[in-house]
């Protein structure tokens, strides 16, 4: 396995450079398939947990990609907004067609990183399939607020992967939109948004990371 990092020039629909951001691609010797991770909200391509599921999937054969937004690029708190996000996105993964060449593509990430991803598809991107690692489906305490309109949108495979104590995606209401939008749901027993899990689980973090990358890699091959 290779690790090579990148710089790719965001664009928007007009074709204006919006910036620069670093991508760092993990490449096996013989790769099945590509994946771009993005970050959540809170986080950036180097967030323990983002660095840690590129290793474990270019390990079994994936060539992972993962990269800044905008924002993170800058070291800035506060996210883009979305019509930025959606461009990196789009930047990111038209580099990725161009430069790696891949068999299949796939796209996802943890939180607002998969969400943003989710719009991109929606509107027609080509790609394999699409893996959200804690959707963000509705603000804690707001149910009424659900981000699903467009997921049914999506033509391609989808996979959930989500926790049974995310304050932002309540089973009662994310089962739902799995089984309407015909996609796969790999519940983390006890993990919170963050993919936490308290002690009387019995279970490490170490653990917790392990199951995520097996759900991910068994999605992958089975597409």
């Amino acid at each position: 396995m290779s690790e090579t990092k990148a710089k790719v020039v965001v664009t928007n629909d007009d074709g204006e450079e919006l910036g620069p951001v670093s991508v760092s691609v993990a490449r096996p010797a013989r790769s099945k398939a590509t994946i771009l991770i993005a970050h959540g909200a809170g986080g950036t391509m180097d967030t323990p947990s983002i660095v840690g599921l590129q290793k474990r999937l270019a390990s079994n054969g994936v060539t992972a990609v993962r990269f800044n937004f905008l924002y993170s690029e800058k070291k800035k708190r506060a996210p883009d907004r979305q019509p930025a996000l959606v461009a990196t996105w789009r930047s990111v993964a038209d580099w990725a067609n161009k430069e790696l060449k891949p068999k299949k593509l796939f796209l996802g990430g943890r939180s607002m990183g998969g969400r943003m991803a989710s719009y991109l598809v929606a509107e027609g991107y080509p790609c394999s399939g699409v893996l959200f690692l804690a959707y963000p489906l509705h603000p804690p305490g707001k149910p009424d607020r659900q981000r699903k309109e467009h997921l049914p949108k999506i033509k391609v495979p989808m996979l959930f992967v989500s926790g049974s104590r995310d304050a932002f995606a309540t089973l009662e209401l994310l089962e739902p939109v799995v089984k309407t939008s015909k996609a796969k749901l790999h519940l983390i027993e006890g993990a919170d948004h963050g993919f936490r899990v308290p002690k009387k689980y019995g279970r490490t973090p170490k653990q917790v990371d392990e199951e995520v990358s097996a759900a991910v890699l068994k999605f992958i091959s089975e597409v």
